[in-house]
């Protein structure tokens, strides 16, 4: 199975190109992020003619998420048990949708962005990832056997190699100690960052800026992650950030992240 993880910032305005780099590169299961639009208005077609079936969750405006699968698209939740919501929203966001793919639990996450730290949304991005850490956890511990991969838009750095320029960061979101507490929950829990041994940094990054020439300059963030239960860790044989679809003309300012899983 290939397995990959895209925020594709607006599926509407790139369907065409994500379907076709799909298809170029034999991905079995897509979790894409950042879709920007209600389920109705989802380009379905364009998958469904190559062979893929999906389940999405979204909303419009700037979150969405869906599971784009040619193997199976089984027992699909949207969000998870005590899902928070934002401050006066009075329901949660279109974040989180999980699916059984042959026998393995995706999971096609975005992660809220935080703003920044003095603003609102970062705490609600802190009671976002614990809660779902707990569902994780518990679901893990239940079965230590469960072949499930947390893949998505974390919009965490978890480590200074993981950003361009630390000093850059200083005040901001992605890099700050709760924010890379709560990520390591998951890897507490027994979440393996599966792709790291096959992408080793630093300057290995899945999210360059559109301004300031950042991409060029190779300025950019690690914060795309697949997290492998352990069960599912030992299937992974290779992977890669795939920098030539961001560097495709209209791209999405992420770069697919693309696990071989045996």
């Amino acid at each position: 199975m290939r397995l990959a993880t895209w925020n594709v910032n607006s599926i509407r305005a790139r369907s065409e190109q994500v379907v076709a780099w799909m298809s170029r590169h034999a991905i079995d299961v897509l979790a894409l992020q950042e879709t920007k639009c209600r389920d109705d208005q989802f380009p379905l077609m364009s998958f469904l003619a190559e062979g893929y079936d999906v389940a999405m969750c979204g909303d419009g405006g700037y979150n969405g998420v869906a599971i784009a699968s040619r193997v199976g698209l089984d027992d699909v939740h949207h969000g998870f048990d005590g899902e928070p919501a934002p401050e006066g929203s009075g329901r949660p966001e279109a974040r989180a949708i999980s699916a059984t793919c042959a026998g393995v639990r995706v999971w096609s996450l975005y992660v809220p962005n935080g703003r920044g730290p003095a603003d609102p949304h970062y705490r609600y991005k802190l009671d976002w990832l614990d809660r779902l850490a707990g569902v994780t956890r518990l679901e893990l511990g239940h079965d230590p056997a469960a072949q499930i991969v947390l893949a998505g838009d974390w919009n965490v750095a978890p480590t200074d190699d993981d950003v361009w320029d630390r000093a850059y960061f200083e005040g901001r979101t992605h890099v700050t100690a709760p924010e890379r507490a709560a990520f390591t929950e998951f890897t507490d829990a027994g979440f393996v960052d599966s792709a790291a041994p096959f992408t080793p940094g630093p300057g290995v990054y899945t999210f360059w800026d559109y301004t300031a020439g950042r991409f060029a300059k190779n300025e950019g963030m690690r914060i795309d992650f697949a997290l492998c239960s352990p069960a599912m860790d030992d299937r992974v044989h290779d992977a890669f950030i795939d920098r030539e679809a961001r560097a495709a003309a209209g791209a999405s300012d992420h770069a697919p992240l693309v696990l071989d899983i045996s």
